[in-house]
């Protein structure tokens, strides 16, 4: 199983915005483990699907991304109740776990990589486990259990661009996506700095005009805009976007969405 330095993966997981601040807190005692064991050393490398957590915080999902997908549904408006999810890049499956704690019925938990889903999810019979998977070549006789009718997207190291026309094949009409758009892997090389870090507002706000535009041509709704609500390894502000799929040839933009007021929000968060 992959391991990772215990700061680094403070940092992923979003309890720090760099690894600095990440290494004081283990010096301070303060960092444990989910099975609640404390860690001490900064450079200690452990397995990738080991949650952290500061002492006396409660996990409420197996990972923090939950949190992002607990501030989509609230936001947005979107239903989960009894809906049969496809989390494309599951990882540890913090998505899957807040969408099954809502009451989806089923997740297809989507991940190129292995190994990485939690024990507890592993185990649950509404959970698809789809690892070593490509979405890119997916395609919808895959997912036996159901075709999906919500999808959740946090991929790395690639584009949506690359997963969105894949996924109008997949998703069923009036399919709702909350898809995570991250500047890092959207941006331009040039505009990406040091350790891959987008701190340039005008970079953001140009990285969602493509990608909002991009989702437009493709055919989906775009409903809804805001910011997720913790950082991304290296502490990389990050977007949630709520599109709809209606099997159009061309989306429409909600009149609400506003890029420079999310823009300014995020930077005002972080």
């Amino acid at each position: 199983m992959k391991k990772e330095r215990v700061d680094i993966l403070l940092v992923e997981q979003g309890l720090y915005d760099s690894v600095e601040k990440a290494k004081r807190a283990i010096m301070a005692g303060i960092i444990l483990t989910d099975k609640n064991e404390r860690i001490d050393t900064a450079g200690e490398k452990i397995p990738v699907t080991t949650q952290l957590k500061r002492k006396g915080e409660k996990l409420r999902y197996v990972s923090r991304g939950g949190l992002k997908l607990e501030k989509a549904m609230a936001i947005f408006d979107v239903s989960i109740k009894d809906k049969i999810m496809l989390d494309i890049g599951s990882s540890t499956g913090g998505f899957t776990d807040a969408a099954l704690q809502h009451g989806a019925k089923l997740s297809y938990a989507l991940d190129v990589g292995t190994n990485q889903l939690s024990w507890k999810l592993r185990q649950d019979p509404r959970v698809v486990v789809m690892e070593q998977t490509n979405f890119r070549n997916s395609r919808l006789e895959d997912f036996k259990e159901g075709q999906p009718n919500l999808v959740s997207i946090d991929v790395s190291f690639i584009s949506l661009r690359i997963i969105l026309p894949v996924l109008k094949e997949i998703v069923s009409v009036r399919g709702d996506i909350l898809a995570l758009i991250k500047p890092q892997f959207e941006a331009n090389r040039k505009d990406v700095g040091e350790k891959g870090i987008v701190h340039d507002p005008i970079i953001h706000q140009e990285v969602l005009t493509r990608m909002i535009q991009f989702s437009l041509e493709q055919g989906y709704d775009v409903e809804a805009l805001n910011y997720s609500p913790i950082t991304g390894g290296q502490g990389n502000i990050e977007f949630l976007a709520h599109l709809k799929w209606n099997n159009k040839l061309k989306g429409s933009l909600n009149k609400t969405v506003n890029i420079d007021e999310t823009v300014i929000l995020a930077h005002e968060s972080f």
